[in-house]
């Protein structure tokens, strides 16, 4: 084997060890920084945020009969709130945890979710942003008990973004029961 030769695998071979070498280096850098990040971000979370760690939909409910689904007329531009029952209990507020009821589907009456027909509700923190901002504006004052309607513009909804089976710039229709505040 010449000595050109011998000195070309040699070198192959440092360059190749080098890279091995660095390569796992940035791979061990990413993962401390992954494992740092997320440390970080779960100590805010229990700090900043104590009340989606209690804010769950505990055992089952009752199921309920799907609505008939509501087609808005028209270009759906603004949030439209109608309360369909009244509930006579606490109202809600942004920071109260809601266990709810809801049917949604799509302005042409399509159902694209619902836990209205099952034993499960759905709880969430309202005005933390865990739900689209149609949700989060649209039942600060809803009273315990009650069923609202709200009709839900692109903008407040997913926007531009299809999410699932809703298309994008699709207007969405919700009825929803506050079954508690917690």
């Amino acid at each position: 084997m010449s000595t050109t030769r011998k000195r070309d695998r040699i070198f192959a071979g440092f360059g190749a060890a080098l890279f091995l070498a660095s390569a796992c280096a940035f791979t061990v850098y990413v993962v401390w920084q992954m494992t740092s990040a997320s440390g970080k971000t779960t100590d805010t979370t229990k700090t900043a945020d104590t009340s989606s760690q209690t804010c769950a939909a505990n055992g089952t409910y009752e199921k309920l009969q799907a609505p008939e689904p509501y087609k808005p007329e028209g270009e759906v531009t603004e949030l439209q709130v109608t309360d369909l029952v009244v509930g006579t209990g606490a109202a809600a507020k942004n920071g109260d945890c809601l266990v709810m009821k809801y049917y949604g589907t799509l302005a042409d009456g399509t159902r694209f979710d619902d836990n209205y027909t099952t034993d499960q509700a759905f709880a969430f923190t309202l005005g933390s942003g865990q739900v689209i901002k149609g949700w989060d504006q649209g039942l600060v004052g809803m009273k315990e008990g009650g069923t609202r309607r709200l009709v839900i513009p692109p903008s407040l909804g997913y926007g531009d973004q299809a999410n699932g089976s809703i298309p994008a710039n699709s207007t969405l229709v919700f009825e929803v029961k506050l079954l508690k505040i917690q």
